[in-house]
């Protein structure tokens, strides 16, 4: 049946059945901007050391600075040739930097210092020295774009990746926080610090016996490494770090666990090769159980991931159902916050995009009942995943498939939404009912099926959006009506006057070609 096309916009973001069955699903192109902002909250791009001590990093043990000394004081120090008097500098230059509130970032790297603190990394000698300089490259990095520049420019990476090898564990973790922040503020710094070849010595650093607080700021910096798209981190760095990663997945600690799962959302938000290099690494029932998390920042990066999976191919989609996805998904679209929901029901979305094997999986699971609840109760921005998951259940089903559906209660809550303003989500509805109708003719079923839509005022609402504004919405409810509710002068039934609303009539001049259902699938 010729269709006319689907939202631009959301059809990018959704695997799609094409033409070619080696393109039934599209790769998952950016999620919506509020679950971005959800994971911003959870996890931030660049950390600032505001520790009030500072430890000694021979001994480990945390010591108090007394040291309080004027700006100028400290570009003076910072630039005299006496360690004692550098080392001080240095230290009253980081305190300055870790205040909570308003540190002198601007002030710092306008007074030239930056140059001077990256040569104070070079001085094995005083590894005391060297843990201030990186503190405070740490937290100037912390800053905006321009300051992290700053640091970058000043030659700070590769003296910090040498870092990674030192032998006082407290300047060694320091530096990892740095070349975190650096890595954070986007691909091209973070593919710096990639090719100053410091995955190596990250992952050379993690061991059972390191302080937890290490590990998990080797861990966020990895997630670092992995972030951002554009481009994507290269094939060979993914490569190093999955292993670890893999291994990291196993960890008890919450901050451990989340980062790991964001770093491995970062690296299946893209092709169905890197969703595939993450699914052969055995990870998905791992992932699917930590979706039970009773802890949101481990339960939000987890589902994220398995739901950047279930957009690859049919196979992985499979595999991540084999995992169980499926038996946790009910209780995520019943959590209390919505953010959940709406995530849960963007990823049953694509797994409804699939053949009618993962469709027939769906309905075992019990999926339909919370499904059609979220589309009655839930908040708006869940009713649309749930619309598109309706969507697209109905266009790969089988007409038993569909049946079910529709014993499910999916209607009434489908009609109660034709009033919505948002009209790519209307003309959706739109094309879900008359496909539903359409099957229902071909099972002898349409006179119910009518009785049951005109029951819930379904007919009204439909006549009313005839005459919506949108020339797309107003075609597809034309076509409804004149299809499947209107039997002509036979039977008496007048139709809307539209002939006399001319600038209706005016708008209406295309020829309506069919339901826009979404193809087969992607992601929100």
């Amino acid at each position: 049946m010729p269709t006319l096309d689907a939202p631009e916009e959301r059809m990018r973001k959704f695997k799609y059945r094409g033409k070619d069955a080696s393109m039934r699903r599209q790769q998952r192109m950016a999620v919506s901007l509020e679950l971005r902002k959800a994971k911003k909250d959870e996890q931030a791009l660049k950390r600032r050391n505001i520790t009030n001590f500072s430890p000694d990093p021979a001994s480990g043990q945390l010591t108090k600075g007394t040291v309080s000394l004027s700006l100028q004081e400290i570009i003076n120090g910072v630039n005299a040739s006496d360690p004692d008097l550098c080392f001080q500098a240095t230290q009253a230059a980081r305190k300055m930097l870790s205040q909570e509130r308003n540190p002198p970032l601007k002030l710092i790297v306008e007074a030239g210092l930056i140059p001077r603190l990256v040569e104070f990394l070079k001085l094995s000698p005083h590894p005391c020295l060297q843990f201030e300089a990186a503190w405070a490259l740490t937290n100037i990095a912390s800053g905006t774009s321009e300051q992290t520049q700053a640091v970058v420019e000043g030659g700070a990476i590769q003296p910090l990746v040498e870092l990674l090898s030192s032998p006082h564990m407290t300047v060694c973790e320091q530096a990892v926080w740095a070349l975190g922040n650096i890595a954070g503020d986007g691909p091209e710094f973070r593919d710096l610090v990639i090719s100053s070849n410091a995955i190596p010595h990250l992952l050379a650093l993690v061991s059972s016996t390191i302080p937890i607080t290490f590990l998990r700021n080797i861990t966020w910096t990895l997630s670092n490494l992995c972030r951002n798209k554009n481009p994507y981190p290269s094939v060979k760095a993914v490569r190093q770090m999955l292993p670890i990663l893999s291994h990291l997945l196993q960890h008890e600690d919450g901050e451990v666990l989340s980062d790991t799962c964001w770093a491995l959302s970062y690296l299946t938000d893209g092709s169905n090769e890197r969703i595939g290099q993450v699914v052969n690494m055995g990870v998905l029932p791992r992932l699917v159980q930590l979706m039970s998390s009773s802890e949101l920042n481990i339960l939000t990066p987890s589902l994220r991931t398995v739901g950047n999976i279930v957009t690859g191919t049919d196979h992985q989609t499979q595999v991540a159902i084999d995992a169980g996805m499926l038996n946790v998904l009910p209780q995520l679209l019943t959590h209390p916050k919505s953010s959940i929901q709406k995530e849960a029901a963007w990823a049953l979305s694509n797994v409804a995009a699939g053949p009618c094997q993962h469709i027939q999986r769906l309905i075992a699971c019990g999926l339909l009942p919370p499904l059609v609840a979220l589309l009655k109760n839930g908040e708006f921005k869940v009713q649309k995943e749930a619309v598109w998951t309706v969507a697209n259940f109905t266009t790969g089903g089988t007409t038993d498939q569909l049946i079910q559906l529709v014993h499910s209660g999916v209607l009434e809550p489908l009609v109660n939404l034709l009033t919505i303003q948002d009209t790519k989500i209307v003309i959706i509805i739109l094309d879900v009912i008359s496909f539903i109708l359409q099957a229902a003719e071909k099972l002898a079923e349409k006179e119910n099926l009518c009785l049951l839509i005109e029951e819930m005022g379904g007919i009204d609402k439909i006549e009313a959006l005839q005459l919506h504004e949108n020339p797309q919405v107003a075609l597809t409810a034309l076509n409804i009506i004149e299809k499947h509710f209107s039997e002509g002068e036979e039977s008496g039934t007048i139709l809307p006057a539209l002939d006399q609303d001319h600038e209706f009539l005016n708008r209406v001049t295309k020829t309506y070609q069919g339901p826009t259902i979404p193809k087969p699938r992607s992601k929100p």
